[in-house]
C-alpha cells in the first residue's frame, strides 16, 4: 500500500472515532440529566450481555461425549461461587478461566 492509502486509512479511523465520541453529546445535548431509557439500558444490558456470552461459550459443549461438559460446569460453579463470595468480577473471571484451563489441560 502507498503512503496515501495509509494516510487515508488513519484519517477514516480518526473521523469514525471522533464521531463516536461526540455523537452522544450531539444526540442528548449538554443537559446534566441522562434520559430514563439510557439509565434503563445501563441497568439491563450488562446482564443480557453476560447471558448471551454464556450461551455463546456453551453452545458447542459436548454433553453426549466425555467429559460431558464437566469442566464447563465446574468452572461456572467456581465463577458463580467467587462472585457471590467476593463480589469481584475480575477475580471471578480470572479464577474461572484458570480453573477451566487447568481442568481441560491436566484433568480431562
Amino acid at each position: 500500500m502507498s503512503n496515501l492509502h495509509y494516510i487515508l486509512m488513519i484519517a477514516v479511523m480518526i473521523a469514525i472515532t471522533m464521531s463516536l465520541r461526540f455523537l452522544p453529546f450531539l444526540i442528548f445535548g449538554r443537559s446534566g440529566k441522562t434520559p430514563a431509557y439510557i439509565e434503563y439500558l445501563g441497568r439491563v444490558l450488562p446482564y443480557a450481555i453476560m447471558g448471551m456470552l454464556i450461551v455463546y461459550c456453551l453452545r458447542t459443549t459436548p454433553v453426549i461425549a466425555a467429559p460431558h461438559g464437566l469442566p464447563e460446569l465446574i468452572s461456572i460453579a467456581v465463577v458463580t461461587g467467587l462472585q457471590i463470595w467476593r463480589r469481584s468480577t475480575l477475580i471471578s473471571i480470572l479464577c474461572g478461566t484458570v480453573c477451566y484451563m487447568f481442568l481441560i489441560q491436566v484433568i480431562f
